[in-house]
């Protein structure tokens, strides 16, 4: 496992409040849906769910729904978002009607946000406002006390070992050096350590030597026949000391192993930072358990993992592609650690492809690999993962999308092919759009957005058949998301780059600086949520308004070659074998 290092920006960077107010944690905002559910007891105890019961309240209304309206919308804006979508409409009709008051979600938009920060970064049109705000307070509760939690256990691991290094450099510097020692002297003195050492060099040099006798005085030693006696006493309680510290450390090592059973794993002793917290671990104060947890696949791969992606829809199935020629599925859900259900492969194959495996898509339970051996693999997820069928493409396939009725390949020489995966020949179409090679693709039914090493970005309309647009930009595209009608993107020099997506229409926004020195490797978009990750060896977790508001940074030991999202679950994919998940801790 990778080292991982948590960092939190300078305050207000993270803080789920306006700048210029005081912040508002959504989970404490009266507690929980429980509480909330309970608190309303103003709510008529007749009033059926399925009620028409106007927002406007009469004169028989009584309790909660007497008071005006603007207070009630306002008194719901400080219920969690969950609490509002889901348990309110299953009390009553009117306070039903609160989740669907876009309004009242803009107000809580910004105050989640801050005045400041422009938040829907693309089009206001038809913005999901309820999902963001389940979003965007789900990834403030988690990933800001995930950030606090990873950086303070960090400076805890580096103070425990400068701690430790100070022990042993302090160790050092009091052993002495035996010199000009006559043959066999010093091995023998040696063999017995420093205060044995301290006792043989008293004695000949004819000074009186103390030692602690059994009823706790200090008894003088002078006569030079009684060294072996002083000897046998020590080496004695050496012994002694020695099975002391063995069986502390043999309990200690059994209760790590029972908390820590990944990191215990014989496969993880080459990792740096394990090693040290294997041996450094001290106890901690108790504190509250962390909104998510971090588990470390087992060292399936043998070379840099390149891709990964989260199937299925739950997060439950993680497929990782590596430079070691395969594609492997796991089971993040079996056991605590996660389980390796296949590496891919046909029948007699010796591996997934016969070359680096760089890019990975699903759809439903289709599986789609691409490589630098020029071909498309398709697998079955519901039949264990077996093989559906295999395309050769011609170059080098750097990026793929599967869509419901079309699989987009974009590859080194600069095309796009579109396959029907369940025709004999699946070729349907190929498209020179730009004229260097195919970095990223986007799609949905209507249009595929695709970014090239000659740094443009193409939009071709799959109903009309023909390229819509083409925009220039200083700096050529690596990673791409697509939803709703926004577009992000990350660039070769660290940047982050927003579209908007109308009609067919491909505008840019703007451009923001997070903190990325190098490639931007990754990048997951959805409403409430932004997610990038970067050659740098970091993870960015941000809200996805103008700027970013970053809410968390995760620091690696190498470059971090792609990352997935799936149901609250992010998949890191890194250069140095290792494939890390963060999920909700249940």
């Amino acid at each position: 496992m990778s080292e991982v290092r948590g960092s939190c920006n300078e305050p207000g960077a993270g803080t789920p409040g306006d700048q210029d107010g005081p912040p508002l944690d959504p989970v404490n905002t009266p507690g929980s849906v429980e509480a909330a559910s309970c608190d309303l007891q103003g709510v008529p105890a007749g009033c059926p769910p399925s009620a028409d019961v106007s927002p406007s309240p009469s004169a028989e209304t009584t309790g909660l729904l007497s008071l005006p309206w603007e207070m009630v919308t306002h008194i719901a804006s400080h219920l969690p978002a969950q609490c509002v979508i889901t348990v309110l409409p299953k009390v009553c009709h009117a306070l039903g009607n609160v989740g669907k008051d876009s309004t009242a979600w803009q107000l809580r938009a910004r105050r989640l946000i801050g005045s400041r920060a422009g938040f829907p970064v693309g089009p206001r049109e038809d913005f999901d406002w309820a999902s963001a705000c389940l979003e965007m307070e789900q990834l403030i509760t988690c990933w800001t006390g995930q950030g606090h939690l990873v950086a303070r256990q960090t400076q805890e691991d580096e103070e425990e070992r400068e701690q430790v290094g100070r022990q042993q450099r302090a160790g050092q510097d009091r052993e002495p050096v035996a010199e000009g020692q006559e043959d066999g002297r010093g091995d023998e003195e040696e063999g017995v350590g420093v205060v044995a050492q301290e006792v043989a060099y008293g004695v000949d040099e004819g000074m009186e030597v103390a030692m602690e006798g059994e009823d706790g005085e200090m008894q003088p030693i002078v006569a030079v026949d009684r060294l072996e006696r002083l000897r046998e006493a020590l080496e004695e309680r050496l012994e002694d000391d020695a099975a002391a510290l063995m069986g502390e450390e043999r309990d200690h090592r059994m209760a790590f192993d029972a908390d820590e059973g990944a990191l215990a794993d014989p496969r993880n002793l080459g990792n740096g930072r394990q090693g040290e917290i294997e041996q450094h671990q001290t106890p901690r104060s108790p504190s509250p358990p962390p909104a998510l947890e971090c588990i470390s696949l087992p060292s399936g791969h043998i070379a840099q993992v390149n891709s990964v992606l989260l199937v299925g829809g739950e997060g439950a199935v993680c497929a990782t592609g590596s430079r070691d020629w395969n594609v492997k599925l796991w089971d993040l859900q079996a056991g605590t650690g996660g389980t390796l259900l296949h590496t891919l492969g046909g029948q007699g194959d010796f591996s997934t492809h016969r070359g680096w495996v760089w890019c990975l898509a699903s759809q439903g339970p289709l599986l789609a690999s691409g490589g630098f051996d020029s071909t498309v693999r398709l697998w079955d997820l519901q039949a264990g993962g077996a093989e559906r069928g295999l395309i050769r493409a011609g170059a080098a396939v750097l990026c793929l999308s599967c869509q419901t009725d079309v699989l987009l390949a974009g590859t080194f020489d600069k095309r796009i092919s579109m396959y029907d995966t369940r025709a004999a020949e699946p070729l349907v179409k190929s498209l020179r759009l730009h004229g260097n090679a195919v970095m990223c693709l986007a799609a949905d039914d209507k249009y595929i957005i695709s970014g090239s090493k000659d740094c443009t970005v193409a939009v071709y309309d799959r109903r009309a058949g023909k390229g819509l647009k083409r925009l220039r930009l200083s700096s050529y595209l690596l990673s791409m998301s697509y939803s709703g009608c926004e577009v992000w993107a990350g660039d070769n020099s660290g940047m982050l780059h927003s579209f908007s997506m109308q009609a067919g229409t491909l505008k840019p926004l703007s451009q923001f600086d997070v903190g990325h020195t190098a490639l931007v490797t990754g990048i997951h978009r959805s409403p409430g949520s932004l997610y990038t990750c970067s050659s740098d060896r970091t993870v960015k977790v941000h809200i996805p308004c103008s700027p970013p508001r970053t809410l968390c940074t995760l620091h690696h030991q190498a470059g971090v070659n792609g990352l997935s999202v799936e149901a609250g679950v992010l998949a890191v994919a890194s250069g140095d074998v290792c494939m890390e998940v963060w999920r909700p801790r249940k």
